[in-house]
């Protein structure tokens, strides 16, 4: 990648010390790196730090460099924006578009894309007005990096913690590097994500860990470099994609119908969606009660149909079908032993293998996966944040789209004689 022109935004958060990794990991990847501290920022981390990092002069003033038009020249110049950390009152006042500080006035003087990372503690991550601001950024293109799970400040522990720098750097950098690419212009794209939940009763169901972040960024991915992208929603835990067509669902049987009338039609369909092999064979009309004395509670389940292999069977000349599989299996070879029967048995095109766990895989920001493609082959093999692995799967589609194009017979008209 060319050397960018970044900006580094960075709020007052406790967090702000880790921007200190940011800043460093972007010059030493030879970017020039401006960084424009909050004055809350500057109470965490002091100016000369920055300054030595960045290698660059530091400036927090609104009113300083005015006959350079400072306030906005900044924003102007830069290739890309990330601010990190961004705390819940930084998080607001880019949604509604305030500029009472340098940052802000950066930001809004700015077409460059924007990477945010939140932190805050696990209450402000989670309060509606909170997401609501996230939901709002994200309808506007920017990305936001985590919050990461893991120990904050004092005792406390939860969603709310900043990622780690070189996963934001990673992600920044990915941004740039996809927003350029339009290879999937005019292109019709569906994507399922999330996890299917089966009710037992008003209150229960049965459902998986899926919290619908790699399909997400799949969609993302697709949408940022051109298609026309629907996104078949299970139960997300994260915020929906700005630009989508977004179709909800809940169960497998839903998400079945919505699939199958999408993928007529469709150019892609990616099934990243987790979906449950079994639902209850009925379902109460009230809660399921527990009795005194009562040792357990039985429950009866039938298999839901296989939605990839439903696909796969019917005729889809011209439609690229991308299964994915999440497996416990430890062992690499076993791993994609299995990859490649359910390939076959499934008819998908290409398949997607990741290793998923009590600690990986479902709603970790990084994913590990392996594509494998029809003759069974490795097509590659990849590993980093969601964002980048969904950046190399949409790769191998358009790679796969141009390859059938190449091979795809011509057909002439001729004149009659």
């Amino acid at each position: 990648m060319s050397p960018l022109k970044v900006v580094v935004g960075i709020t007052g958060g406790i967090a702000a010390y880790k921007a200190v990794g940011v800043v460093r990991a972007l010059v030493l990847g030879g970017h020039d790196v401006h960084v424009v501290p909050t004055d809350g920022a500057l109470r965490f981390v002091g100016r000369p730090t920055l300054e030595a990092i960045s290698r660059n002069p530091v400036h927090t003033d609104l009113y300083e460099g005015v006959a350079e038009v400072r306030h906005v020249a900044i924003g102007q110049s830069a290739d890309l924006i990330v601010i990190a950390p961004a705390t819940a009152n930084a998080i607001a006042k880019l949604a509604t578009g305030l500029a009472d500080d340098l940052l802000g006035n950066t930001v809004l003087a700015s077409e460059a894309p924007v990477v945010i990372a939140p932190a805050m503690h696990t209450e402000m991550w989670r309060h509606p007005a909170t997401q609501a601001n996230i939901a709002i950024l994200r309808s506007r293109g920017v990305t936001v990096v985590g919050p990461a799970v893991g120990p904050l400040t004092g005792v406390d522990s939860g969603p709310g913690r900043m990622e780690e720098p070189d996963v934001i750097v990673a992600a920044a950098l990915d941004r740039v590097a996809a927003s350029g690419r339009r290879d999937l212009a005019g292109r019709r794209v569906v994507v399922t994500a999330g996890g299917t939940r089966e009710p037992l009763d008003p209150v229960r169901f049965l459902g998986n860990r899926s919290s619908g972040k790699q399909g997400v960024a799949i969609a993302e991915a697709a949408r940022s470099r051109g298609a026309d992208v629907m996104l078949i929603a299970a139960n997300l835990e994260i915020a929906e994609p700005a630009g989508c067509d977004i179709r909800r669902v809940s169960t497998a049987l839903e998400l079945q119908q919505a699939v199958t009338d999408a993928a007529k039609g469709a150019d892609v369909v990616v099934m990243a969606a987790a979906v449950a092999d079994y639902r209850p064979a009925a379902v109460s009309e009230s809660k399921i009660k527990k009795d005194a004395g009562d040792s357990g509670l039985t429950l009866e389940l039938v298999r839901n149909p296989d939605i990839l292999a439903g696909l796969g069977r019917s005729p889809h000349d011209g439609t690229l079908l991308i299964g994915f599989a999440a497996e416990t299996e430890s062992d690499d070879e076993q791993l994609l032993a299995l990859g490649r029967a359910k390939r076959e048995a499934k008819g998908a095109d290409l398949f997607v293998v990741n290793r998923v766990g009590w600690s990986e895989g479902f709603a970790s920001d990084e994913n590990r996966i392996v594509v494998i493609g029809r003759n069974g082959e490795i097509v590659t093999r990849v590993h980093g944040t969601k964002m980048s692995v969904a950046d190399d799967i949409i790769d191998v589609v358009v790679s796969e789209m141009k390859t059938a194009a190449v091979a795809a017979p011509t057909t002439k008209e001729h004149e009659p004689t």
